[in-house]
């Protein structure tokens, strides 16, 4: 596998957004630094998807800019934002049901061969079979692996440890661990840290989202000395 391109740095700033009436998001600034994982925590319903939405460019903010690299993109379609190399892997629907797992790996361009054998040897067997006959496991596993083996400068990933294996979860996290100290930029939203503390010293900062406001912002040992850190309820 080649060595990734470095990471692109992100930023949402001032960001207002929601769905009809109901705005999610109250002015929100998320800094995502280049080369480094952003974590951003929070309980149903705090606003993390819609956050991530935005970024991807889903989702049209009401007020606020979105930056990449520091350039205004707040107007950029999604497909724009992916040639800049953002890839977005949501909670659902992140594989074609169609496709087969090597098809999917095939879409990246690049040779898939490290990441499944350093991290998701399980999906060998699976190659020929059709995304959509996958479990909720396979599936986000297979959409890990497209992003990590393709050429993406930042990973943005929704609440991506959610149904999986404990163990499974622990080599999740070691990947993105790897892609950090290889120089990506990762954006992951959960509902709590991930287990252990797999990312580079000094490379990894968390952000608390509670009814659609930054709660808290710092490093890890930061929001473990202050304990959980997440407010009861969204």
């Amino acid at each position: 596998m080649t060595a990734p391109p470095p990471g692109l740095s992100a930023e949402l700033r001032a960001i207002r957004a929601g769905y009809g009436p109901l705005e999610a998001l109250h002015a929100v600034d998320l800094p995502v630094p280049a080369g480094c994982c952003t974590l951003l925590l929070g309980r149903n319903g705090a606003g993390r998807s819609t956050a991530l939405r935005v970024l991807a460019g889903t989702l049209r903010p009401t007020a606020g800019r979105v930056l990449l690299d520091g350039r205004d993109a707040t107007r950029l379609g999604p497909w724009r934002r992916a040639r800049l190399g953002l890839c977005a892997v949501p909670d659902e629907q992140a594989v074609f049901p169609s496709l087969t797992v090597a098809e999917h790996l095939a879409v990246s361009g690049a040779d898939p061969a490290e990441v499944l054998d350093r991290h998701f040897p399980e999906l060998r067997r699976l190659l020929d079979r059709r995304a959509g006959t996958l479990s909720g496991g396979e599936q986000r596993m297979t959409a890990l692996c497209r992003a990590l083996a393709g050429p993406a400068r930042l990973l943005v990933l929704d609440e991506f440890g959610r149904g999986l294996a404990e163990e499974v979860r622990h080599r999740v996290f070691a990947a993105l661990a790897e892609a950090v100290a290889a120089g990506r930029t990762v954006l992951l939203a959960e509902q709590g840290p991930p287990p252990g503390d797999p990312f580079p010293p000094g490379r990894c900062f968390v952000h608390v989202l509670h009814r659609g406001r930054i709660a808290f912002s710092g490093e890890p040992a930061e929001l473990t000395r202050q304990g959980p850190g997440l407010p009861p309820g969204p």
